[in-house]
């Protein structure tokens, strides 16, 4: 801790005022209305590694109009419902390792700058449901025990939410999610609703408990990702990466104009993969998958390749290469040969021939 901290007990460990030496929970009555009094909205607000119960919250966020400046909260401990919801947060915000016992909400919040609650830990439910943060969202690390809602939220600048844990239902339903968000080896106990999201998401070394469904308009990203149930993951106009990722239930994937690449994917449950428009497939090199299922994809640069159960493969309204026709030298003999169209070539086969990459498709019947 960077600052002078409550000399009320060791235990404590707010931010003392002077110059009573003591935090804003520990002081005195008549003190107290005078370090209120202090508080000026649009102002700096420090209560670092504070104890603040329902009481003095409410007289704290009166003082300041609801409206304050910069606002650190680092350490500071909610003991009571945390209701900071349809605020105006006129600077920057951080509750780095902070702790809430109940309720935290920021419903309808409004954040001029960043938020950070990195390491921050919930007992309770956690909402952002339709808050707007100017800057960027950091919640690194941090743990929700239940609930956390973030639906409707919109994120100027992104989200981060690296290796946090979301223990009950998450849901980011029609979130924006500005530059992108970033959930790398983070872990969702339960269900995780991530549908009609704006922006780009990546989820690489996730752990998916319950079910999870997942959308993203650009890219998405769920490489070495494990899903225990059902997945199901919707991407428009950009890339998708299912790179190694493991699956024990069903995978659907819906693709509109964007390209997948599932290279070493682990898929032990009935997997579909579906496109409409540009879409298509780059790789399946290597997939384990006893039930896989592809449709109306663009398959010609696709690499089949070490595939462990090709039996299992089902194909239909899909779009192959076709392989280079005229006159080619060879090395063998005769060293001239002449090469005619065949349908449904795999990619595959360009690579063992020498032969340069597809360029032309047709469908297969």
């Amino acid at each position: 801790m960077d600052w002078v901290t409550c000399s009320h007990s060791a235990a404590c460990t707010g931010i003392a005022r002077q110059p009573y030496g003591l935090c804003l929970f520990h002081l005195p009555a008549e003190r107290l209305d005078e370090e209120l009094g202090k508080l000026v909205p649009g102002r700096l607000l420090d209560l670092r590694g504070t104890r603040l119960d329902e009481a003095l919250l409410s007289r704290v966020l009166a003082a300041v109009a609801y409206r304050p400046g910069r606002t650190r909260l680092d350490l500071a401990h909610f003991t009571g419902e945390a209701r900071l919801a349809e605020m105006e947060f006129a600077g920057d915000l951080t509750l780095d390792g902070a702790r809430f016992d109940r309720l935290a909400s920021f419903y309808g919040t409004r954040f001029l700058g960043n938020v950070s609650l990195a390491g921050a830990s919930f007992a309770r439910e956690l909402s952002f449901h339709g808050a707007r943060v100017g800057g960027h969202a950091c919640l690194d690390r941090a743990v929700v025990c239940r609930d956390a809602l973030f639906s409707g939220a919109v994120f100027g600048r992104g989200l981060s939410c690296e290796r946090a844990r979301f223990e009950g239902f998450a849901s980011f339903d029609g979130a924006l999610l500005g530059e992108s968000a970033q959930f790398r080896g983070a872990r969702f106990g339960r269900t995780l609703s991530f549908r009609k999201v704006g922006g780009q998401a990546v989820f690489e070394g996730a752990r998916f408990c319950g079910d999870a469904y997942l959308s993203a308009t650009g890219r998405l990203s769920a490489a070495r990702a494990r899903a225990e149930g059902a997945l199901d993951v919707s991407v428009t106009g950009g890339a998708l990466s299912l790179r190694g990722v493991e699956t024990a239930g069903p995978l659907t994937v819906r693709l509109q104009d964007a390209r997948a690449d599932l290279e070493g994917a682990v898929l032990r449950g009935r997997a579909t993969v579906s496109g409409r428009g540009a879409a298509g497939v780059d790789s399946l090199r290597g997939v384990e998958a006893p039930d896989l299922a592809l449709f109306g994809l663009d398959l010609s640069t696709c690499r089949f390749a070490e595939l462990a159960h090709p039996a299992g493969l089902r194909v239909r309204d899909c779009v192959f290469a076709l392989t280079p026709r005229g006159l080619r030298l060879g090395l063998r003999w005769p060293p001239l040969r002449w090469f005619s169209r065949r349908r449904t070539t795999l990619a595959d086969e360009y690579g063992r021939r020498g032969w340069r990459e597809p360029r032309d498709a047709e469908a297969a019947p």
